[in-house]
């Protein structure tokens, strides 16, 4: 079956409750963006909607998958071939609108199989999600029974891959859950100039930043809370105000524009 000509594809990852569901749908609501809704699958992720590259029991389950060697889906991966790509724009094809030039394709996974994606998809760009490690710990803790600290080392760890891979990576956006929450109207600008599409919508629904329901979260060590810091987040939930959000884009007028959007959310209003 031939794939349909003129769509490109935004891949949406990072690590469980980081905020890739909320990232995913403000993109949706870009002027030619559109995503997969009303799916038979969990949270909409298009990772289960495609039998190119198998998604089953053991794939992506939180706190295992972003360090697990067998899940980070590179160029040598053997499924790098064009039947791959083939059968999941097929499989893809029913679920989103066929009027969109950019479908949002979000699944957790997409954080350690971006390499593989770039292959597939040349023309693809990606957004990585990122969140405090001490709320994304206490938010999966309901899931995994793991010390906190145990949860932030995953954290660390699975944010040490992705600044190695984001060096092979020809578009990528990195965004902070607390940026998108406190400023979605910004973030939603910011998204708009990495897509180099219109941006004449505004966040349709209610956002509100729910670290604050994490207040009682073991904070980082001094060890952890050192690592953490490159990605802007300090011990006791606190995110930095000044941090420049990791982007790259082939040509250097989006990428810098992307970049002067990204430092709006910097300056703490709207």
């Amino acid at each position: 079956m031939p794939f349909p000509t003129g769509h490109r594809y935004v891949f949406v990852g990072g690590l469980h409750r980081s905020g890739t569901s909320l990232v995913a749908r403000l993109l949706g609501t870009l002027p030619g963006v559109g995503g997969i809704t009303d799916a038979p699958v969990p949270e909409n992720e298009g990772a289960y909607l495609q039998g190119g590259i198998p998604h089953h029991a053991r794939s992506g389950i939180p706190r295992h998958f972003a360090t697990d060697p067998t899940q980070h889906l590179t160029e040598d991966y053997p499924l790098n071939r064009f039947d791959t790509r083939q059968r999941m724009v097929a499989d893809w094809d029913t679920w989103f609108p066929k009027q969109s030039i950019w479908r949002v394709e979000k699944s957790p996974v997409n954080l350690t199989r971006m390499r593989l994606l770039q292959q597939l998809f040349p023309m693809a760009h990606f957004v990585v999600v990122i969140r405090h490690p001490e709320a994304v710990a206490a938010a999966v803790a309901k899931w995994i029974e793991r010390p906190a600290s145990v949860l932030i080392d995953y954290w660390l760890a699975a944010h040490d891959q992705l600044r190695a891979d984001l060096d092979y990576i020809h578009a990528v956006s990195v965004v902070r859950y607390e940026d998108v929450t406190n400023y979605p109207t910004n973030t939603l600008t910011g998204l708009a100039t990495f897509l180099d599409c219109p941006n004449n919508a505004s966040p349709s629904e209610p956002i509100r930043n729910g670290n604050a329901d994490y207040a009682e979260a073991t904070m980082m060590s001094a060890a952890q809370a050192r690592r953490a810091r490159d990605w802007g987040y300090e011990p006791g939930l606190v995110t930095q105000s000044q941090w420049r959000h990791p982007t790259r884009h082939p040509l250097r007028h989006i990428r810098e524009a992307t970049d002067a959007a990204n430092a709006q959310t910097n300056l703490g209003s709207e």
